[in-house]
């Protein structure tokens, strides 16, 4: 075996407490650009006078060559040529020799050597490189970190940032882009059949990037003061702004809209709520109704939304226009028949509820949707919908209503509490969990009553005649004795209330009425607003303040208002507990902010719950389990209430002043520097004529240098007071050390939550967190500010279903099928998007783990590095994922025998987590062992040793001490000891291991014989050795001995303990136990549809799942043999 370089870098040995920043990116010092021109310019005698370009003249251009010489070029209709003109003198004749040629390299090649040499040089190197380094992503990804750049001269880029600075616009030849018309012609293209689809959702999708990219720039230029507002006279806050065929408004209260809702707060949140409420309606994607581009823009601190504009709606009055909803939040309120017509379709998909409201006339008025929600016809005869803010019912856990009590769940804890603003709204995967989880009451409670009817009915006659039963639906035999498994009759009686609910909701006439009664009483318990179906929809109006429902409903919306208080108490009786068991489990393992704000997402939590969530972890018996949850919560109070103070902070900047100001804010969040001072701009630099009218550009309200006064200890003591307000979480830190002592976190940690939240971009070097001589941050350290951007994401819905139905065969055993699948979802994915985007990372790399279960290495490689390259590009270079798919792919390079490769790779990921979260954390523990894997097999075992015992101690902190996770941590590390020859301490840890095995397993499972195998063989090689031993100081160096075996470990053995930590097993199984398996799972999966909520089954499947393998760590694929050729 070729020796190879195993050393890892010293910062990310375990236990070690270094966290460098510059080794993030890879930074190559003496590199330098090749030069190949000093300047290309557009020549001053630009453009041609009238009797040259009868001569064919097109433009002229001045270049200075490397070698410093001058020349001027004649582009003409011939092709180009040098001529005679100087930096003062015109001469358009050709010069001597002109070397006619047609292209421009040609020429330049013929003029300059060092051109030719380093311009071919330059288009080999960009050739070398992999395609996804150079294409573009679809939208713009920022890094917070960046080296030092030189700025160099470049005349072209400096005329590309000028030359279209009409207004800064977009050129099509001859016009702006219209984005109303681009986006909403896209929506109107045919999707009968798959093609169609296609072509529909990639135009669909390529509209919205251009669109997402164009609003930003206009965002920017808008905060930045490049462009004129369409109301200049007005105060700086009420302006608003056209540029590029797109609309920008601010995110402040004007005109007191918002004053019942909570004034500026509500102004500011009111934009993503719409923006969701697009999303949504986006989704559903009916025909005919038509939505506004929205792209919601946060930079510098301020908020900017930018919308496509409506066709003819800056003509007239928005009163004249809205023929559908209200403008004043519900007192006058008009509604079309057009618009209930298109709305109707949406209900049942987003459960809103059809209702009527009383307009200041008091007369009824039907609507299908929130009262602000607007319907405007455009000039263009197309239906829009706008303001759909309130597209979700309201979250009364944050809406006191006066004389409203709450479920006992809510009161227990401490809800209802007052919030900043009154647009609070439940999420849309909370609406779709809680009509889920009511369905599935919905069901038991039917089934419960049909199997009390039919026990009433076979104590009343003993003979039942199962052919014509008439309480089921359609007369099914079926054979349920009462003692029969409990189990299965309840998947029966499910099946009967389906039948059931089926044939009454298709109005047959055949139901016999006690039937008809169970699915009465089910629907009313359940709070369906049909009695013969289930069917739950939200009034999203209820408690909104200004709505009057009429009389006759009154009944329904008390109906409503339980239904919402019910979704209140769902969401922190079932979701936030479900979501502190499945981090348990470690089904849902965040590794940051994001992260863990992405899985309270699905689970439709809201952020602002998210003091509630760290509570419920600190309460939680296991809580030393969750410490890797606690801690990113407790980082993610810190830096979003830090971001909130950010924002307030910013506005009163003034532009000149901006890295000092983010430079202090910065030092009073992270440095242990006890009082920084701001460092306020130059004074020669301010005019000594106070300028009165410029003081108005500033859009904040604060004074300019309010800011430099702030100090360490009153932003600690804002950022406590935050936590409390808005997340109802106490905070017990009065400086950036003690939050860090207390609760175990990284400064470099929190630079990176809060950098990549606010849009700062510092400089790539080291920093001093902890001296308390000088500030951490220069002004120079801080070297951009980015925007955030909230968008919407058009999905590729075809490919995305063959995706899915490619992990179900999968999931089922059927890999050929399953890969087949993959593959054409692959295919669609690009058609959609491109050839970057998350989805189809996601797609690249479930296909490598197919090859490398297929038995195909390489092609799992070549896949597995798309993947990586792909994530680095569209999520960043340290971003989890990223670092989940380094993991994957160091797995397959050791397969493709690249040992150095995969540790380098091992290296790299352990370094991001290291940087990302910290070392205590259950992931770590699978990275070790799979560096200490690796290390074993090229014999570097002390090294080993260290990553392998560090992962045994987090795997015994995470996972309580008897799980077959930590046997398997011993055995890993009594293999080495035994390398090692040292017997008694290998001995020590595969008796800990069997003991875990014996305990769970029981004495003849197959996992506790091989280790009590493996305990033999070892008291055999120790007893050899002590024989040994023996021998040599019995007989000094004579003795005859008998040579040890110590076998280094073959690469197959470490690789089948690599495949085992990560999830991948392979089961030699016959046909005949793959039919078996595939009924077990099949049965299995109806059982758990039909008891979902039921506890015990979740104690059997727990027992069943161990048994089989709990060896892995993501889900275990189980393969029949012939795959794993």
């Amino acid at each position: 075996m070729e020796q190879i370089d195993c050393t890892p870098p010293e910062h990310i040995l375990p236990s070690g407490k270094e966290r460098p920043l510059c080794a993030l990116q890879p930074q190559n010092r003496d590199w330098k650009p090749l030069q190949c021109l000093k300047v290309l310019t557009m020549s001053g005698w630009n453009p041609p006078p009238g009797n040259r370009k009868m001569h064919g003249d097109l433009m002229y251009l001045c270049v200075i060559t490397v070698e410093d010489r001058h020349v001027s070029i004649t582009a003409s209709t011939r092709g180009f040529y040098l001529n005679q003109s100087t930096a003062y003198n015109f001469n358009p004749k050709p010069a001597n020799p002109s070397f006619l040629s047609h292209s421009l390299v040609e020429l330049l090649n013929q003029i300059s050597p060092t051109f030719k040499k380093n311009f071919s040089t330059l288009q080999k190197k960009r050739v070398q490189r992999h395609p996804f380094e150079r294409i573009a992503t679809p939208f713009q990804v920022y890094s917070w970190t960046a080296p030092q750049a030189e700025h160099a001269m470049d005349c072209v880029r400096a005329e590309d940032a000028y030359t279209s600075r009409l207004g800064y616009e977009e050129h099509i030849p001859g016009q702006t882009r219209d984005w109303n018309e681009e986006l909403q012609t896209t929506r109107e293209l045919p999707r009968k059949n798959l093609p169609e689809r296609l072509l529909r959702e990639r135009a669909i999708f390529k509209v919205h990037s251009d669109f997402t990219a164009a609003a930003t720039r206009g965002a920017m230029a808008v905060i930045d003061g490049n462009v004129m507002a369409i109301n200049p006279s007005e105060e700086t806050k009420m302006q608003m702004f056209i540029w590029n065929n797109i609309f920008f408004s601010l995110g402040f209260d004007v005109r007191d809209h918002y004053k019942d809702f909570g004034g500026d707060v509500a102004a500011y949140v009111a934009p993503t709520n719409d923006l969701n409420g697009v999303r949504t309606y986006n989704a559903v994607d009916v025909e005919g109704l038509y939505t506004l581009g929205t792209v919601v823009v946060d930079y510098r601190g301020y908020r900017v939304t930018a919308q496509s504009i409506i066709p003819g709606i800056l003509e007239r009055e928005q009163e004249q226009s809205v023929i559908y909803g209200s403008i004043d939040f519900g007192k006058t309120v008009v509604s079309h028949p057009k618009y209930l017509e298109l709305l109707e379709k949406t209900s049942r998909p987003l459960k809103i509820q059809k209702h009527k409201v009383l307009n200041d006339k008091n007369e009824e008025v039907e609507l299908c949707s929130s009262v602000e929600c607007k319907g405007i016809i455009g000039n263009d005869g197309r239906h829009y919908i706008l303001d759909l803010l309130r597209t979700f019912p309201p979250d009364l856990n944050f809406l006191p209503i006066p004389g409203e009590e709450m479920p006992e769940e809510c009161q227990k804890m401490g809800f209802p509490k007052q919030h900043r603003h009154k647009l609070c709204c439940l999420r849309q995967e909370l609406v779709d969990a809680f009509v889920e989880h009511r369905y599935l009451l919905f069901m038991k409670l039917a089934a419960l009553q049909l199997m009390q009817q039919k026990a009433s009915k076979q104590e009343n006659s003993s003979v039942l005649e199962n052919g014509a039963s008439p309480e089921n639906g359609t007369g099914g035999s079926e054979k349920s004795e009462l003692d029969d498994c409990k189990m299965e009759e309840n998947v029966n009686g499910l099946d009967q209330v389906k039948e059931l609910a089926e044939t009454i909701a298709s109005d047959d006439r055949t139901v016999d009425p006690k039937s008809r009664e169970v699915i009465q009483n089910a629907c009313k318990a359940v709070g369906s607003i049909s009695n013969t179906s289930f069917d739950i929809r939200f009034n999203p109006d209820i408690f909104s303040p200004g709505v009057r429902f009429p009389e006759s409903s009154k009944e329904e919306v008390q109906d409503q208002k339980q239904l919402l208080k019910d979704a209140a108490a769902f969401l922190l009786s079932c979701q936030i507990p479900g979501l502190v068991k499945d981090c348990l489990d470690h089904t849902v393992l965040p590794m940051d902010g994001a992260t863990l704000a992405e899985a309270m997402h699905q689970r439709g939590i809201n952020m602002r719950y998210l003091g509630k969530v760290v509570d419920f972890i600190a309460k939680t018996p296991a809580r030393a389990q969750l410490d890797h949850i606690y801690k990113i919560g407790i980082s993610e109070l810190i830096t979003r209430s830090a971001k909130h103070i950010f924002k307030t902070y910013l506005q009163g900047v003034e532009l000149s002043g901006l890295s000092a100001a983010i430079s202090h804010f910065l030092n009073c969040f992270l440095s242990s520097f006890p009082n920084p001072i701001a460092h306020l701009p130059a004074d020669e630099l301010v005019s000594k004529k106070k300028n009165k009218k410029r003081k108005n550009r500033n859009l904040g309200n604060a004074d300019n240098t309010a800011w430099a006064s702030m100090t360490p200890q009153e932003f600690w003591k804002n950022i406590c007071s935050e936590a409390k307000n808005y997340f109802d979480f106490n905070l017990e830190c009065e400086n950036v050390d003690q939050a860090v002592e207390v609760c175990n976190l990284q400064k470099i940690t929190l630079l990176r939550e809060i950098s990549l939240k606010t849009g700062i971009q510092i400089l790539l070097k080291e920093y001093n967190f902890d001296t308390r001589h000088k500030p951490t941050f220069t002004e120079e350290d801080i070297l951009n500010i980015f925007p955030i951007v909230k968008h919407v994401n058009p999905k590729a819905s075809d490919a995305f279903h063959f995706f899915q139905s490619g992990q179900a065969k999968v999931q089922q055993g059927f890999l050929k099928e399953g890969c087949e699948l993959i593959n054409e979802a692959l295919n669609l994915f690009n058609n959609v998007y491109g050839a970057m985007h998350v989805e189809i990372c996601a797609c690249l790399r479930l296909l490598a783990r197919l090859n490398y279960i297929m038995g195909d290495y390489s092609e799992a490689l070549s896949n597995q590095q798309k993947a990586v390259l792909m994530s680095e590009r569209v999520l960043g270079i340290e971003h989890p994922n990223t670092i989940q798919e380094y993991m994957h792919l160091a797995l397959y390079c050791f397969a493709n025998s690249q040992l150095s490769t995969a540790l380098n790779l091992l290296y790299r990921a352990r370094y991001l987590m290291l940087l990302v979260f910290g070392e205590d954390h259950p992931e770590m523990a699978l990275l070790d062992n799979n560096i200490g894997l690796v290390l074993h097999g090229v014999m570097e075992y002390d090294l080993s040793l260290r990553f392998l015992e560090n992962a045994l101690a987090i795997n015994s902190k995470y996972h309580s001490s008897k799980s077959l996770k930590v046997a398997l941590s011993h055995h890993l590390v009594a293999r080495v000891y035994e390398s090692k020859a040292e017997f008694r301490s290998a001995l020590q840890h595969e008796k800990e291991g069997y003991t875990i095995y014996k305990n769970q397993l029981g004495e003849h499972h197959e996992k506790t014989k091989e280790s009590s195998e493996y305990l033999k063989y070892l008291t055999q090689q120790a007893v050899a050795l002590q024989r040994t031993m023996n021998e040599i100081y019995k007989n000094g160096s004579n003795a005859n001995f008998m040579p040890l075996k110590f076998t280094a470990p073959s690469m197959s053995s470490v690789l089948e303990q690599l495949n085992i930590i990560n999830g991948i097993l392979f089961i030699p199984l016959s046909q005949k136990d793959l039919e078996n398996l595939k009924a077990e799972v099949q049965r299995r999966q109806q059982l758990q549809e039909a008891m979902k909520g039921s506890e015990q089954l979740e104690a059997e499947d727990k027992d069943c799942e161990e048994s089989a393998a709990e060896l892995s760590t993501p889900p275990a694929e189980v393969l029949p043999p012939q795959s794993s050729a």
